[in-house]
């Protein structure tokens, strides 16, 4: 007898749940959003003090940081789910 994921009806869930529900989900997801609007307030900081730049390099640079943040994040999630189901056997 194989056990079943319980069904949520999506489009019935607030913000809040749908966010304390992918928390459970993927720990690794909190991180991701607080690194993302780290990111977004150190660029806004960061926006007013570029001194001679121009705005379209300070912008470029910004979106390589962020790019960089996310393919870490989706790094860190990976190795997490690999190290739960092939080295500790954990099933979800």
């Amino acid at each position: 007898m194989e056990l079943q994921k319980p069904i949520f009806m999506y489009e019935e869930e607030s913000q809040a749940d749908k966010l304390a529900r992918k928390s459970k989900e993927t720990p690794i997801f909190p991180i991701a959003i607080t690194a993302l609007t780290a990111a977004v307030g150190f660029g806004v900081y960061k926006f007013n003090k570029r001194g001679k730049m121009s705005p379209s390099v300070f912008l470029m640079q910004l979106r390589v940081g962020a790019q960089g943040i996310a393919v870490g994040a989706l790094t860190l999630g990976l190795l997490y789910t690999m190290i739960n189901e092939h080295i500790l056997k954990k099933k979800h």
